[in-house]
């Protein structure tokens, strides 16, 4: 199997690069506290010089530099609201790392730099005729392999240096540029009090759903096998009396069935005898559109978390089949790390809201397991449906 080496490549040169531009702007950061050092002290003294808030501004100057590196270059998730003061803190330990990038990148440089060296001394000491078969050839190449081994090791730990400075400088900016733990907090309570507003729409809506079913579907097929009863016992003629009853029967079986199929909604009884893997087989076998289904789980998943699947993979299929004109739906289910990795994906026209009914009850179904629901629907497709539960 062949293995591409150049995205790895052009990884290592990006996190060198942004270690490396690090380092620059340590230095400027370093000349900043400095002055601000001594414009805060002046603004102690005289306050009306109002230098303080050009500190702050140029604080903010210098982190948004930073951050634009972290997010380009080092491929990290940056804070965009954030205060002055954790500006200024995120400078006055953001240079110490901007230094240490530094050192590595230096090493790293003197290293490649001897082996060069090295190497073009031995290459140049000896002509052509003897690289190989000379005395002094057999000397040089032992000289060679003894450097060589060492040079290795010190190249892999200067290497390792280089990603250890590039994640230091990502968790430097988001351990001081990000919210306390106070503010998580209230971001975590204000997250499950909208989660649970969203399960108490959802399920009012499902409620409302079942309604309209019971009352448009299944009441009506009573209503109408009632009548042909009636009328089949008021019928004073054999032969209509048997019609009769067998519009009866067939309005019986439809009505079976109907309720069959709100009751599956509601809650597909299937998961806790068969499974997932056979729910999600029998959704693909019902679709009118060819789905294959790509299972990869060993382990069943919780209960909460096997159901949020299967409603999503059931309403992503029946949409793609009713509003998308798909004519091939892929779906896979999948684990990564700690988290349970659904996507649906469909050939259809595209242009599906996330917003709508379906999908906005499914998003509230996936938060409040602390799961991650995403929507993908460019106009002309495809359409692809993305979800990560947590495998707990």
């Amino acid at each position: 199997m062949k293995v591409d080496l150049r995205p790895r490549l052009a990884g290592w040169l990006r996190t060198a690069l942004g270690v490396l531009l690090g380092a620059v702007t340590a230095v400027a950061e370093l000349g900043f506290l400095a002055a601000a050092t001594g414009a805060l002290l002046l603004d102690l003294a005289w306050p009306r010089l109002g230098l303080t808030r050009a500190v702050h501004t140029g604080a903010r100057t210098l982190t948004e530099l930073n951050q634009r590196r972290l997010t380009s270059l080092l491929r990290a998730e940056t804070a965009e609201d954030y205060t002055d003061r954790q500006a200024l803190r995120y400078l006055m330990v953001r240079w110490l790392v901007g230094v240490l990038g530094g050192l590595v990148l230096v090493l790293l440089a003197l290293g490649v730099a001897f082996a060069a060296t090295m190497l073009a001394i031995w290459l140049t000491a000896l002509p052509v005729d003897q690289w190989i078969f000379g005395e002094e050839a057999r000397v040089t190449w032992v000289s060679i392999v003894g450097l060589t081994l060492p040079g290795i090791v010190l190249l892999y730990i200067n290497l390792q240096g280089v990603a250890g400075v590039a994640g230091l400088d990502r968790s430097t900016a988001a351990r001081f540029l990000g919210p306390s733990e106070r503010e998580l907090l209230q971001q975590r309570i204000a997250e499950l009090a909208t989660s649970r507003a969203g399960i108490v729409d959802a399920v009012d809506a499902e409620r409302r759903r079942i309604e309209r079913d019971l009352h448009d579907g299944l009441q009506q097929r009573l209503v109408a096998l009632g009548v042909l009863l009636g009328r089949a016992r008021r019928s004073r003629h054999t032969g209509n009396a048997d019609e009769l009853l067998r519009q009866a029967h067939e309005q019986a079986q439809h009505a079976l069935d109907e309720l069959r199929e709100v009751a599956w909604r509601a809650y597909p009884t299937a998961l806790d005898n068969l499974g997932l893997q056979d729910s999600l087989a029998t959704v693909a076998e019902q679709s009118s559109v060819p789905t294959t289904i790509h299972y990869g789980l060993t382990e069943r998943p919780a209960t909460q978390v096997e159901t949020a699947i299967y409603f999503v993979v059931s309403e992503a299929v029946t949409n793609a089949a009713k509003h998308a004109h798909a004519e091939a739906i892929a779906v896979h289910v999948e684990r990564r790390d700690t988290m349970l990795a659904v996507r649906v994906r469909d050939d259809g026209v595209g242009g599906a809201d996330r917003n709508g009914g379906g999908l906005s009850g499914l998003a509230r179904r996936v938060a409040a397991l602390d799961g991650r629901f995403d929507v993908d629907s460019p106009a002309g497709g495809p359409t692809t449906i993305s979800v990560e539960l947590p495998c707990g």
